[in-house]
C-alpha cells in the first residue's frame, strides 16, 4: 500500500461503474455516498484522473507506474540498450573534457 495514510486504491471495476453511474445522469454526490466516499471530491478527482489517463493513451503516451520498481523487475531489451548508449555517451563526453582540461 502506497500513499498516505487512509488513501484508497481504486481498481478498475470501480472506475468502470463510476463512469457508468455518471452516464446514467447520476450526480458526484449519488455516487459517493453509493460507495460512502468520505464527500463529492473523490468522485470528480476520480474521474479527473482516468479522463487524464485515457488522453494520455489517445496521445500515444503510454501510462507507466510511478515510483522505484518492484524488486523482481527486469527491464527490457530496449531499455537496456537505450541505458547502454547513454553510458557509452557519458562516458565519451567524460573523456573529451578530461582531454581538454589536460588530462590523459
Amino acid at each position: 500500500m502506497s500513499g498516505k495514510k487512509g488513501t484508497k486504491h481504486f481498481g478498475e471495476a470501480i472506475i468502470k461503474d463510476v463512469l457508468q453511474m455518471k452516464s446514467e445522469g447520476k450526480t458526484n454526490r449519488e455516487i459517493s455516498e453509493y460507495y460512502k466516499f468520505k464527500d463529492k471530491y473523490v468522485i470528480k478527482q476520480l474521474i479527473a484522473r482516468n479522463n487524464r489517463k485515457e488522453k494520455m493513451i489517445q496521445v500515444g503516451i503510454v501510462p507507466r507506474r510511478k515510483g522505484r520498481p518492484p524488486k523482481g523487475y527486469i527491464a527490457t531489451a530496449d531499455e537496456k540498450d537505450n541505458e547502454i548508449k547513454r553510458l557509452k555517451m557519458e562516458n565519451e563526453l567524460l573523456r573529451s573534457f578530461l582531454q581538454i582540461v589536460g588530462r590523459k
